[in-house]
C-alpha cells in the first residue's frame, strides 16, 4: 500500500517528535507515527527533570563549563553553548502549555518552581515535575498533538526502514501494521526521534527500550553515525532481577543519597571529590569496581537520613512503586545496580537537525548533535530534545520543496522467520554486548564480540533476501549491524574517555580528541 499525502513524516512520539510536530503545524502539515507498543518511547520513564538556567544564582557560562566537563573533553562547543542557551525559552514554552511543574515551597525562592541539583551540575538548575517529570512532558504534549487538526496521528504502524530516491534524499517510511501488512508512507521531508540503543544490552533503565532501530534505518540511506562507544549506564537501577526494569532517579543523591557497599559503608568519597555527585560514568565505574570486589550483583542506595517525610515529597513516584515490590525506601536501602540507560552518539546531524542525507533529520536520543561528548551529564537530555527539535521545525517550517527522483523499491519474500527464533537472537546479541561491551571493555573481549556478532551475521543475512517483512525481523537485523558498528568503534578507539573505559588503553591518550564517525558502508569494507 502506497499512502502519499504525508507532508512532515515525524517517526517517534516521544517528547523531541511531539515537540517537533506541534511547532511546525503553523506552516506544514505533520504525520505522527507513535506505535502503541513502545508504550511513550524512554521519555515518559525520565524522572529527574531538565537541566537550564532558571535560578538567577545560576548563568550559562556555569553549565556550560559543567557540560565540557562531563563530556570529558569530547563535546562540541558549539552545540553546548547553543543548547544551553535555548533553556530559559524552551522551559517557558512547556510552561505555556501547562506542564505541571512542582512549585518551591519556599515563597521567597528566586524562582518560583522548584530546582534540585543532579550528578555533575555545580548549581541547583534542574526544574521537574516531582519525580515523573518525562511522564508529566508527554502527557502534556500528546494531548495537545491529539487535539491538533494539523497532526495525524498514527499509532498503528510501526516504521521498519526508510525509502530513498536514486538522488540519494529520503522520501518518506516503509511500515508495518499491526497485522504485518506492508505501508509506504511518502514524505517531502521525514524526521527521525526513534530514541537510542540502550537494548542492544540485557538489563536497561526502560521496559521497552529502543535497539537503535532509527540510527541504522538512517545509515541504511548512508547518513554518518557518531560516538556510538559512548553508551551510558546509568549507575542506579533498581535491583529486581524477578521484575521490570525501573529507575531510581539521580536525583535521589543529588538530595543527599549515600551509595553503601556490602559492608553499609560509603565508598564515593574515597573514588571522586564529588563523591555521589560524580558524572556518571564516574559512579557507574565504581559501583561496578565495588561489586567485583565484594562478589555481589549490587550496591546499595540510602536515604533514610532524609526522613519519611522528605522522601514522600521529593520521590513520591519512586517510593510508592518501591512500595509494590516490597520494600520501603524511607526504612530500607535500595538495592541498585548500573543498567544501559543513554546513547551518547547517532546520527550526525547538524544545529537543525539535519543529518548527512538530503530530507532526513534526527532528535532526540537518536542524534548526534556533540552536546555529551564521551558522557552526558545528568537532565541534559531532555533539554536537547526540547532545543533541537524547536530549532529543526524552524529549519522545516521554511524548507524548499522537495526535487523528486525514481523510488528504490522494497522486496518482500515469502520464507517467515519465526518472532520465536528473532527473540533467541537477539539474546544471544545482548548476551555478547553485556558480557563484552558494557561499562569496562577489554581488547580480548572486543574481539570475541566481534566474531560473535559476524557469526549471528552470518547465520541470518542469507535468509533474509527471501524473509516476510516482520517487526521483530526489522528490529534484529538493525541491532545486529549497529552492535557491530558499536564494537568496531569502540575498537578504534585508543583511549579510555568517559564512558569508554578500556584497561589497555591509556586514560585520555589524545590530547585533541576527535569524535568518531562511521558508515554502515565500513563493515562492507573491512574497516571493522
Amino acid at each position: 500500500m502506497s499512502d502519499t499525502k504525508q507532508d512532515v513524516l515525524i517517526i517517534g512520539g516521544g517528547i523531541a517528535g511531539l515537540v517537533l510536530a506541534l511547532e511546525v503545524t503553523d506552516r506544514r502539515p505533520v504525520t505522527l507515527l507513535q506505535p502503541a507498543r513502545d508504550g511513550l518511547g524512554a521519555s515518559r520513564w525520565a524522572q529527574g527533570g531538565i537541566a537550564a538556567v532558571l535560578s538567577p544564582d545560576d548563568d550559562i557560562e556555569a553549565h556550560v563549563a559543567d557540560t565540557l566537563v562531563a563530556g570529558d573533553g569530547l563535546c562540541d562547543e558549539a552545540a553546548v553553548r547553543f543548547t544551553v542557551e535555548q533553556g530559559p525559552a524552551a522551559i517557558a514554552w512547556l510552561l505555556s502549555r501547562g506542564v505541571p511543574f512542582t512549585p518551591d515551597p519556599d515563597p521567597d525562592a528566586s524562582y518560583p518552581y522548584h530546582l534540585t541539583r543532579e550528578g555533575g551540575h555545580g548549581a541547583r538548575r534542574i526544574i521537574h515535575a516531582d519525580d515523573a517529570t518525562g511522564r508529566a512532558v508527554v502527557e502534556t504534549l500528546r494531548r495537545d498533538v491529539e487535539a491538533h487538526p494539523a497532526i495525524r496521528l498514527h499509532t498503528d504502524l510501526v516504521a521498519v526502514g526508510l525509502i530513498g530516491d536514486q538522488a540519494g534524499q529520503c522520501r518518506g517510511a516503509r511500515c508495518l501494521d499491526e497485522a504485518g501488512q506492508p505501508h509506504e508512507l511518502l514524505a517531502a521531508d521525514t524526521v527521525l526521534a526513534t530514541g537510542g540503543a540502550s537494548g542492544l544490552f540485557r538489563h536497561t533503565t526502560s521496559p521497552n527500550p529502543a535497539c537503535g532501530e532509527g540510527m541504522m534505518m538512517a545509515a541504511e540511506l548512508g547518513a554518518e553515525l557518531m560516538n556510538l562507544e559512548f553508551q551510558q549506564f546509568h549507575p542506579t537501577c533498581l535491583f529486581d532481577p524477578g521484575g521490570p526494569p525501573f529507575l531510581i532517579s539521580e536525583a535521589v543523591r543529588g538530595e543527599g543519597g549515600h551509595l553503601l557497599d556490602a559492608e553499609g559503608q560509603r565508598f564515593m568519597p574515597g573514588v571522586d571529590p564529588r563523591a555521589e555527585l560524580a558524572p556518571r560514568d564516574v559512579v557507574a565505574r565504581a559501583i561496578d569496581a565495588e561489586m567485583q570486589r565484594s562478589s555481589r550483583d549490587h550496591v546499595w542506595l540510602d536515604i533514610r537520613h532524609l526522613g519519611e517525610a522528605a522522601i514522600r515529597h521529593h520521590f513520591p513516584t519512586i517510593h510508592a512503586h518501591c512500595l509494590t515490590r516490597g520494600l520501603d525506601i524511607a526504612a530500607a536501602p535500595i538495592p541498585v545496580v548500573p543498567a544501559a540507560h543513554y546513547s551518547c552518539g547517532g546520527v550526525s546531524t547538524d544545529l537543525e537537525g539535519a543529518t548527512t542525507v538530503p530530507r532526513l533529520y534526527a532528535v532526540g536520543e537518536v542524534a548526534g548533535t556533540g552536546l555529551h561528548g564521551a558522557n552526558r551529564m545528568a537532565s541534559n537530555s531532555l533539554l536537547e530534545c526540547l532545543a533541537f527539535a524547536r530549532s529543526c521545525a524552524r529549519r522545516l517550517r521554511h524548507a524548499s520543496p522537495a526535487n523528486e527522483a525514481a523510488l528504490t523499491p522494497w522486496y518482500t519474500g515469502t520464507a517467515r522467520i519465526s518472532e520465536e527464533e528473532c527473540l533467541a537472537l537477539f539474546a544471544e546479541l545482548r548476551e555478547v554486548m553485556s558480557a563484552r561491551v558494557a561499562i569496562v571493555r577489554h581488547d580480548a573481549g572486543l574481539d570475541e564480540a566481534t566474531r560473535r556478532l559476524t557469526e549471528l551475521t552470518e547465520r541470518l543475512a542469507p535468509r533474509l533476501a527471501d524473509a516476510v517483512p516482520s517487526v521483530e525481523l526489522a528490529s534484529l537485523w538493525h541491532a545486529l549491524r549497529l552492535a557491530r558498528l558499536t564494537v568496531a568503534s569502540a575498537s578504534a578507539r585508543r583511549e579510555s574517555r568517559g564512558l569508554h573505559f578500556n584497561p589497555d588503553c591509556p586514560l585520555h591518550g589524545d590530547p585533541a580528541p576527535q569524535a568518531s564517525r562511521i558508515h554502515l558502508s565500513d563493515l562492507d569494507t573491512g574497516q571493522t
